[in-house]
């Protein structure tokens, strides 16, 4: 059976959008360290960049609370139901982390102090290996399911409501972001031809300013003990 012909999911996607996560917030750790004290300017544009990441997660962790979890829950409930408590449970403590790096960030953003870089560094190097167990759990047994039991019109307008949440002046560069793990098939089709060209230099442009290279590590060449590697001066 072709995908054409297939009426459920298909979550490559999914997969090249978490190996986007993996990879942007594993950096984020070194970025912080290698702020000078009192840079204010870099520590501006790194915060903006956690602001929008944390800002992406946020929306596909509601897409998948939105769409995914309560069809699971209706249609294999048997299947789904210890691993969909156990994935809720994982959200809860990714938004904690999440509040605890926005309490940091927003202090760091101000001052640029050293205290406030490293507990904003300590608290990004505590929440990876959350991210990374929790991305690592729903590729093994939630997108299985996915595949089986949701509908490919009902996972197309659940990354379709996603997107639109996204401000349009940053679209380019998240999909950029992505395209930089999945090419362009990582895009929805209908987005392939307006974005094919200015998405990957948008994101080339934005990690030049970020890490100092337009081609920063993808996600299969890096480890949880990336953070400590600092892109720039690499």
């Amino acid at each position: 059976m072709t995908d054409s012909q297939n009426p459920y999911a298909n979550t490559q996607h999914m997969h090249t959008v978490h190996a986007t996560f993996r990879r942007e917030f594993a950096l984020l750790p070194g970025l912080v360290r290698e702020v000078a004290p009192g840079d204010d300017v870099r520590a501006r544009v790194i915060a903006e960049h956690i602001r929008l990441l944390a800002l992406s997660l946020h929306e596909h962790h509601s897409g998948e609370d939105a769409v995914l979890y309560p069809r699971l829950a209706i249609r294999a409930s048997k299947e789904s139901d210890p691993v969909i408590r156990f994935v809720d449970g994982q959200h809860a403590t990714i938004n904690a982390l999440i509040t605890d790096i926005e309490a940091h960030l927003n202090t760091w953003a101000t001052s640029a102090g050293a205290d406030d870089r490293d507990g904003l560094a300590a608290a990004l190097q505590r929440f990876v290996p959350a991210l990374y167990e929790h991305l690592d759990l729903e590729e093994k047994l939630i997108l299985p399911l996915v595949e089986r039991y949701v509908f490919a019109s009902e996972y197309k307008k659940m990354v379709e409501d996603g997107a639109a949440t996204i401000p349009r002046e940053v679209g380019p560069v998240l999909a950029g972001m992505i395209m930089y793990e999945g090419g362009i098939e990582a895009l929805p089709a209908e987005m392939r031809a307006i974005l094919a060209e200015v998405a990957p230099r948008a994101y080339a442009a934005y990690a030049e300013k970020l890490y100092g290279t337009p081609t920063p590590p993808r996600s299969s060449d890096m480890v949880l003990g990336t953070p400590d590697i600092s892109i720039r001066s690499a």
